[in-house]
């Protein structure tokens, strides 16, 4: 590209040529190796349908992301908890249009909102994205019992056998989940694996997550969104 602009300059001043160069840079997309990336298309056509405020908050996902990639464990779990419990709840129906609904990250992202399910399921595969390997999360549906009503967190594993911390978007704080009696465990899921809970604390690995036909959704959304986001 440069010896293009140089060619077509050979007569003018480094002045107009150096200007002539940044224009070309700034009409295609830079990509860092390594770096989470997010297409201009992906940012302009999200901008035309939901304004400036949406094109941000996807490149604030995108700074989220690329930042803190070296950060601690901890560090990763309360940034991209603090992220997302940022943005508003809304109820499948109010928001989608639809009963029961899971959203993508980018969706969820510029629409600037979603329910429990769609919390979890962008704290998942920003970690993801972060670094968090995939055995150590897991999306976790629980009975909230104060609430009386179904729910969804996110659940991390430090190690195999710890008491994992619980991300949720109805409570800041993350905390272990021994110390949430308030949520009764169902079933969790991952990129890999199914697991029925047997007992408080204690899992059934029961297949994978393949059965579970909103997820399979989820990763058919993401696929045809052309966002690369790691299972």
């Amino acid at each position: 590209m440069y010896l293009t602009i140089r060619q077509a300059c050979s007569n003018c001043r480094p002045s107009i040529l150096l200007v002539a160069l940044l224009v070309n840079l700034l009409s295609v997309d830079v990509v860092v190796a390594g770096e989470f990336a997010l297409s201009k298309q992906i940012l302009s056509n999200t901008e035309d349908r939901y304004g400036d405020y949406a094109r941000r908050r996807l490149i604030s996902w995108r700074n989220l992301i690329n930042e803190n990639q070296d950060s601690s464990s901890n560090d990763k779990l309360q940034r991209v908890n603090d992220f997302f419990n940022s943005l508003e709840f809304a109820n499948d129906i109010d928001h989608w249009g639809k009963e029961d609904y899971w959203a993508t990250p980018l969706q969820m992202l510029s629409t600037n909102g979603g329910d429990c399910e769609d919390f979890a399921i962008a704290k998942y595969f920003t970690l993801r994205e972060m670094g968090i390997p995939a055995e150590q999360l897991r999306l976790t549906y629980v009975k909230a019992l104060r609430l009386n009503q179904a729910h969804m967190v996110l659940t991390y594993f430090p190690t195999a056998e710890a008491d994992p911390l619980i991300l949720d978007n109805l409570v800041g704080e993350i905390s272990p989940a021994t110390e949430r009696d308030d949520l009764l465990p169902v079933y969790s899921f991952n990129g890999n694996g199914l697991w029925l809970a047997k007992s408080r604390g204690t899992a059934k690995l029961v297949g994978r997550s393949e059965r579970l036909s909103r997820w399979q959704e989820v990763i058919a959304r993401i696929d045809e969104e052309q966002i690369p986001l790691s299972r």
